[in-house]
């Protein structure tokens, strides 16, 4: 059994990762089987300044998807330092925030990107070291070297790296592997030091959700810098011994083509990525799937109409889960055939307990709504450099069974249980609109408008209102032409007057965050400005 994150790639000769031909360094696809990567993660965690690493440490890094980031992961966390991949879009602004949480022992980039000039200048600025890393073949196997950028012809060696390396152990369950921040949608983002325990069981509670095994193939299409990604499909499936397909970015013109040409077997994404390979099913999709098992949803609310399109048109179960940064990713899924799947629902807790408590930290009655709250060893147990964030995450044991039993994490989102155990979201707590003293949940206001026939993309958001402290508009995204008032007078069919947007705002897109999140809270100021 894997005591640390790197013993998952305990599979000899199997494959593990596949960079498709469009974006490999051979002429064609490059497949990695277990041995060869770790191999490479060996060959990496060996030169300096990898050598120079121990428990405790941070280490940031801006690479896209690839071999690149997936060695660099696994090569800092062999050194029982831990990982901080950053989105490799972010801003000079945005790094020199991230860095001055993080306080990495130095940063590495992918040679040649377009990130380069700007990582380098904003880490010089804060005396923070630059290496560069970069995958060539030798022998026929794939390596990843690195290599210290100087920011001036004679710079000094960084001062660590003139020191002695210290003496390597291995990687403890209790070590912080990963260091990422929450979305910062609703505050400012803090930092989630994730363990190597925490990471490990959440990965193998979601390869039990979704039977995986050796003989899967997921396509990789989020983002590795996001739980979703990193953990949700690319290391629970090599967890499972399975094989990931890892483009650098991802493409809805050339989605179905790879897929297929791999022989993938399913793919999690949020849902506007399936509503993107929904809009272009006529010129992308073959009309056939191969050997495609089912299809994830996660990271954002999947309205029941999308799902049941996702079903028509892909022929294949669709789950959604749901999932977050400090619980190391998911905490509950729908189920797979001939398990039970209920559309507008998160499914059930899996491997994870889940309560509903109200304000006061007391059990709410079974189908009232409350805030979700969670427990399970995939959990987090405090936030960085933060105790005010810490002390307001949990909630006591509220059935007090002993005075040690480990307390809820409050994940903030409203929701409430069925007879049957099913989560149904309802909004997060800060999105709640307040209309007047009536709280509305936007995601309602959502799946209406997107059960419309010519309704691409749907978000209902709150404005300020002098009469009501805040009222509800809507930004929308159509298939074909419709009226403002067909679609008010649609969504009045459906729901209370009061629950009727105000003003519908017709877009050509929806502005969302880097991993496809919907920024709710941001949309009636950016819409107040067309």
């Amino acid at each position: 059994m894997a005591t640390n994150l790197n013993d998952v790639l305990q599979y000899s000769n199997a494959p593990a990762l596949v960079i498709p031909k469009a974006y490999s360094p051979t002429q064609d696809a490059l497949r990695l089987s277990y041995s060869h990567l770790r191999s490479a993660i060996s060959q990496l965690s060996n030169q300096s300044p990898f050598t120079h690493l121990t428990q405790g440490d941070r280490v940031a890094f801006l690479i896209p998807n690839g071999l690149e980031f997936v060695v660099t992961f696994f090569a800092i966390t062999a050194t029982r330092a831990a990982a901080a991949p950053l989105n490799p879009g972010y801003t000079g602004d945005e790094i020199k925030f991230y860095f001055e949480d993080i306080q990495p022992k130095f940063v590495i980039v992918l040679r040649g990107y377009e990130n380069v000039e700007r990582v380098v200048r904003t880490a010089n600025d804060m005396h923070v070291p630059v290496m560069e890393v970069w995958a060539e073949i030798k022998g026929g196997l794939p390596l990843v070297n690195v290599h210290w950028l100087k920011p001036m012809p004679n710079a000094a060696i960084p001062a660590f790296l003139a020191q002695n390396a210290p003496a390597r152990g291995v990687p403890v369950g209790s070590d912080t592997a990963l260091f990422l921040h929450t979305s910062g949608t609703t505050s400012r983002p803090k930092g989630v030091p994730l363990s190597h325990l925490n990471i490990l069981t959440s990965l193998r509670n979601i390869s039990n959700t979704y039977s995986l095994a050796p003989t899967d193939i997921t396509y990789i299409v989020m983002p590795l810098f996001h739980v979703h990604g990193l953990l949700g499909a690319l290391f629970s499936t090599l967890f499972s011994g399975g094989s990931a397909v890892v483009p650098p970015k991802f493409s809805v013109t050339s989605f179905w083509q790879e897929f297929l040409d791999h022989d993938s077997t399913w793919y999690s994404a949020v849902p506007t990525i399936h509503q993107m390979l929904l809009s272009r099913v006529k010129d992308t999709f073959p009309n056939k799937t191969g050997r495609l098992r089912f299809i994830r949803s996660c990271s954002a609310s999947l309205a029941p109409a999308t799902l049941q399109q996702l079903e028509t048109v892909f022929k294949v179960p669709v789950v959604e889960a749901y999932a977050m940064t400090e619980a190391a990713h998911q905490m509950t899924s729908n189920f797979l055939p001939p398990g039970l799947r209920k559309p507008g629902s998160v499914g059930k807790g899996r491997g994870v307990e889940i309560v509903i408590m109200d304000e006061q930290g007391k059990l709410v009655p079974q189908g009232s709504p409350g805030e979700v709250c969670i427990r399970g060893a995939n959990v987090i147990t405090a936030y960085h450099n933060n105790p005010t964030a810490t002390a307001t995450a949990f909630h006591p044991d509220p059935k007090k069974v002993n005075d040690s039993a480990k307390k809820y994490f409050r994940t903030g989102d409203l929701g409430y249980e069925d007879e049957s155990g099913f989560v149904f979201l309802v909004g997060r707590s800060k999105e709640q609109i307040n209309r007047g003293g009536e709280k509305i949940s936007p995601l309602e206001i959502d799946n209406i408008l997107l059960s419309h026939p010519e309704v691409n993309e749907a978000v209902a958001f709150p404005v300020p209102s002098e009469m009501y402290g805040q009222e509800i508009e809507a930004a929308v995204v159509l298939k074909s032409q419709v009226t403002e008032d067909a679609l008010k007078q649609f969504v009045s069919s459906k729901l209370s007057k009061f629950k009727v947007p105000k003003k519908i705002h017709f877009v050509t897109s929806i502005p969302k965050g880097p991993t496809g999140k919907i920024q709710r809270n941001m949309l009636g100021s950016l819409m107040a400005k067309l």
